[in-house]
């Protein structure tokens, strides 16, 4: 797949301010205020998690918490509506794979979810 099609703009002003968050066990910085949303539609491939029934990805759309596409693990909860979201330092994302499951166990920030080790 190519790399994604979004990019963050670059503005001096907050660059001295970035914060470190992890995507997939990938650390990656962002400014104070992006959205974990933005976040994931600027890392390859652009995409928050999977469906439960094909296993297609999808990615945020909406922007505005209607569509539920941005559905992903933030810091162990699973199904974060990551358009929601700010991003904040130390923050562990993790895409969804597949349905969520009700297990209680979710895997350390850095380890690949799997649809059977999502919690609520």
């Amino acid at each position: 797949m190519t790399a994604s099609l979004f990019r963050k703009l670059p503005d001096d002003r907050v660059r001295a301010h970035l914060l470190d968050l992890t995507v997939d066990g990938q650390a990656i910085t962002a400014e104070p205020g992006d959205s974990v949303a933005s976040v994931l539609l600027r890392l390859d491939p652009p995409m928050s998690r999977t469906t439960p029934v094909t296993g297609s990805p999808r990615a945020p759309y909406c922007l505005m918490g209607v569509c539920f596409e941005c559905l992903a693990i933030v810091d162990g909860v699973a199904s974060t509506q990551t358009c929601l979201v700010e991003v904040g330092e130390g923050m562990c994302v993790q895409r969804q794979s597949g349905r969520r499951e009700l297990a209680i166990e979710v895997p350390a920030c850095g380890a690949m979810a799997t649809g059977s080790e999502v919690s609520q």
